[in-house]
């Protein structure tokens, strides 16, 4: 058996990642079986190709990223391959594939550990001073390669729907004869791997028994444990009882999805101690992997450093700024007053009817917090933390348009952008490390109130089981500290608090990656995928006010998008895989 590539080193790269800066990566070509047995650290190899294969997306399209594709972003430039998803170009020869490949690739390695290289012993290795912690270590992996291919065929089943299933190593042409797995087969899968390895994965990297600890290393806390699997356990088994895959609406499955959720909960919250950060800016700062792992479940922490997120949404007028991903106004509405009461752009005015906090003459202020924390706005300062000067995106201001990749949406994007990195000629702080936020604890508070809202089927409900109502579970991310905004009221109708969630939603995880798949799991992406809203604002007067006006953005949308079509260059391969309706 050859293995084309292994890749290896120490392995630095997560949410909870306490390690050192300099993550050196060795690759090795064309090894075979023996050479990749022969010792610990070529073994390991394989499990970091494989964790290597984890999602991001820093602008996975060109520059653009998944919220381009979505109400979150509009992309500034024309012509991107973003527009593929909303311009009638998507098909099954233009399928936007990057996944299946990469995860059925990742399977494949997954199932080649687990039927080549579980249960060795390394016996020539047995008098070194570190065997046992090695072998400790070694032990976990096929834990963790579970895990990992658990996680690849989630992440293909909300992409496709029903794919095909491999659970052993098998060579193409076998490969290329399977048929597609129903997506509800797929779910069970996912659930039943994660509840079989939730106790035997390493529970914590952080507090491992010391006779197993290396003395020359960090704890190794950016990878996969226990709360890491019951995360992927709680998530999918989430998508698996929405609308897109529960197509009847089985109450058990939303009741499968709450049960899932609490015990992640239960589990983070109480034993582990984690909470939700009171910096909300910090779960996205370069240092996330030690300043915010309360919250923080998992991440995959980029193997260099780069500041490409940065050079593709500083705005434009700054050195080095592209424009790039800029929020939209149907974001921009989804963030409340302060006092709780949503803003709109009418006839030109701004309004908060209601709320005691507003100034229509500074539309920004009083507004909660994490828009600040996520978007730049016009007359912003100290963003990027070294720009000495003020963003002004209005038509014909130093940032806005007409200028090449001028923000189409009156915003830029400051979310996962490190504002110290400095683009500037002259500076020494070009680049950092930046982490994807995989799993954190607010997302699962979120889930749990869908979850629960759906079975017990009010905002208020609760019983012997769920004693955290929907209500409470979605106002955790609202009224943490240093957000500190308005809990959702008591006695809201089933209509209100489900649109109140789904904008909590939509600012609590924005540029997270949910929105793409959020709106498709709920089936409503007629609803907000269509018309995308940006703004358009001007001077007036005596140039010391400024004039607002809505600009609509429409994109096409078709049912058969909540899922991606099967690549037809795999249907020529394999005979057997049929198309996804409509494409």
């Amino acid at each position: 058996m050859k293995l084309r590539k292994i890749v290896y080193g120490m392995l630095c790269m997560g949410a909870l990642a306490s390690c050192s800066d300099q993550m050196n990566y060795h690759e090795y070509n064309n090894y075979d079986e023996d050479f990749v047995k022969l010792n610990f650290s070529n073994v390991g190899g394989l499990i970091t190709t494989i964790y290597l294969d984890l999602d991001t997306d820093f602008g996975n399209y060109s520059g653009a990223i998944l919220g381009s594709a979505t109400d979150e972003s509009q992309y500034a430039y024309t012509g991107n391959s973003i527009e593929t998803f909303y311009n009638g170009s998507w098909s099954p020869t233009n399928a936007q594939s990057g996944t299946w490949s990469t995860c059925y690739s990742g399977i494949s390695n997954c199932n080649l550990f687990l039927d080549k290289y579980v249960g060795l012993t390394f016996p020539e290795l047995e008098q070194n001073a570190d065997y046992k912690p090695q072998m400790f270590r070694y032990n976990n992996y096929q834990y963790e390669v579970r895990f990992l291919r658990a996680y690849f065929y989630f992440n293909l089943v909300r992409q496709y729907g029903d794919v095909p299933f491999i659970d052993h190593f098998l060579s193409a042409d076998e490969s290329n004869t399977l048929s597609r797995t129903p997506a509800k087969d797929i779910f069970d899968y996912i659930i039943s791997e994660c509840d079989d390895i939730k106790d035997l994965i390493i529970e914590d990297y952080a507090n491992l028994p010391a006779d197993v600890v290396l003395p020359s290393e960090s704890p190794e806390t950016g990878r996969v444990n226990k709360a890491t699997v019951l995360a992927l356990k709680a998530r999918a088994a989430l998508y698996a009882a929405s609308p897109l895959f529960n197509t009847d609406n089985n109450p058990e499955l939303w009741h499968r999805a709450a049960t899932a959720n609490k015990e992640l909960l239960d589990y983070c919250v109480n034993e582990r101690g984690m909470k939700l950060v009171s910096d909300y800016a910090s779960l996205w700062d370069k240092n996330n992997y030690k300043n915010a792992t309360d919250e923080l479940i998992f991440g995959r922490r980029a193997n260099r450093e780069s500041s490409t997120m940065e050079s593709y949404n500083y705005p434009v007028g700054i050195e080095g700024g592209n424009g790039g991903n800029c929020p939209t106004q149907n974001l921009v509405d989804a963030y409340e007053t302060t006092d709780g009461y949503d803003v709109r752009l009418v006839n030109g005015a701004w309004i908060a009817d209601g709320s005691r906090v507003f100034d229509k003459a500074k539309p920004y202020d009083n507004r909660d917090p994490r828009l600040r924390m996520t978007i730049c706005v016009n007359e912003e300062t100290g963003w990027p933390t070294w720009n000495e000067g003020t963003i002004y995106t209005y038509q014909g201001g130093a940032n806005g348009q007409p200028l090449n990749g001028g923000t189409p949406t009156g915003y830029y994007l400051k979310k996962y952008c490190q504002g110290d990195i400095d683009l500037r000629s002259n500076s020494t702080n070009k680049s950092a490390y930046h982490t994807w936020i995989t799993y954190r604890l607010g997302e699962f508070y979120l889930n749990y109130a869908e979850a629960v809202f759906r079975y017990l089927g009010s905002a208020d409900a609760t019983d012997a089981e769920f004693t955290m109502s929907a209500r409470q579970a979605a106002s955790m991310t609202r009224e943490r500290e240093g957000v500190g905004m308005p809990a959702f009221p008591l006695n809201m109708s089933n209509d209100a608090f489900w649109e109140a969630y789904k904008k909590e939603r939509m600012v609590e995880l924005a540029f997270e990656g949910h929105r793409f798949w959020d709106v498709r799991r709920w089936k409503e992406a007629d609803k907000y995928f269509v018309n995308i809203e940006g703004l358009q604002i001007s001077k007036t007067g005596d140039n010391t006010a400024y004039s607002y006006a809505t600009v609509v953005n429409t994109r096409q949308w078709d049912d058969k998008m909540y899922l991606f079509p099967i690549p037809q260059s795999e249907r020529m391969k394999n005979p057997n895989l049929s198309q996804n309706p409509g494409w």
